[in-house]
């Protein structure tokens, strides 16, 4: 009887350990990890600012993921610092629903933004010579703005069907954060309308991005297949290798995660799997993009050049 359940006003998050000596460890951890996350991700962001040379379809897009992942580090990371030096954990009902949207919105659209990532480097393998005129600036910004749009329609249904479920007074998240896995496991209602939504949102960000990344792929290793010289092979194998790195991590473990909304994901795999999206990946992206591209580790050269070269 819907009457008779009942919403809470906060949340009480257990976080990884109780014990304060971990707890200061993991707060210098994860401090760090955070502050190399914002200046990587910020440094990418620059460097495709100011240099033209970068203003390139491939650039455009990591200016985005590296955007995306700025704001989604940011949006569950600083609590979880305050949490480490806390003795009660807690978050309000109203934040907690902000911090889960915001999370769901720039997860689901960095997936997306991977697989448009993944149709411009199958057209600059498959397709050189029309590179230009295919990924037009038109196209680079519509799918850009499908993956932003997409990703929050997503998450404002799922943040929203999610947040509607009462808990009977049940307040204490097994979690570092507002997710939604673990708000449903509170739940004192039926659950089979979320359980259909996550499916379905799993789909959508998850299983159909994939799909089409994985059939980019496809192609481009069968063009390079027929690539003759070892050296052409190469470079067209180096011109895709740090995106299919960031693939391979950002994909792998979702899938494996919420393609199973239930009780079968435990509540310490949901907390990997938030620390390894929320501290993890935003701190590699950058570094995996800069130490295995030579455009962006030139452009980098370039303005370190032009701003610390002596003046006369």
């Amino acid at each position: 009887m819907r009457e008779n359940v009942t919403w809470v006003s906060e949340f009480i998050l257990m976080g990884l350990t109780s014990d304060k000596h971990i707890q200061a460890g993991l707060f210098v951890l994860f401090g760090a990890t955070y502050l190399l996350t914002l200046l990587g991700n910020g440094l990418i962001v620059l460097l495709i600012a100011l240099d033209p040379r970068l203003h390139l379809p491939m650039y455009f897009f990591l200016c985005h993921l590296s955007v995306v992942d700025i704001c989604y580090t940011s949006s569950g990371v600083p609590q979880m610092l305050a949490h480490f030096l806390m003795e009660r954990k807690t978050i309000s009902f109203a934040l907690c629903g902000i911090q889960l949207f915001f999370a769901l919105a720039l997860g689901g659209t960095e997936f997306l933004l991977l697989a448009a990532m993944a149709y411009d480097r199958y057209v600059a393998v498959c397709d050189p010579l029309r590179y230009t005129v295919v990924m037009s600036p038109r196209l680079c910004m519509v799918l850009a703005g499908v993956s932003w749009l997409v990703g929050v329609v997503n998450s404002a249904v799922e943040t929203t069907v999610t947040m509607r479920l009462p808990t009977c007074g049940h307040n204490v998240l097994n979690h570092v954060a507002c997710e939604t896995l673990a708000l449903v496991r509170l739940a004192c209602v039926d659950i089979t309308l979320n359980q259909v939504v996550i499916l379905a949102s799993s789909v959508v960000v998850l299983l159909v991005p994939c799909c089409l990344v994985s059939l980019s792929y496809a192609h481009i290793v069968a063009a390079i297949l027929k690539i003759r010289s070892t050296q052409g092979r190469r470079k067209a194998f180096e011109t895709c290798a740090s995106h299919l790195t960031v693939v391979s991590m950002s994909y792998g473990m979702a899938l494996f995660t919420y393609m199973q909304p239930r009780s079968t994901a435990s509540a310490e795999q949901d907390k990997v799997v938030v620390l390894f999206y929320a501290v993890v990946t935003p701190m590699l992206n950058p570094l995996i993009y800069s130490l295995r591209n030579k455009d962006v580790k030139a452009a980098l050269r370039r303005v370190l050049m032009k701003n610390f070269e002596p003046k006369n």
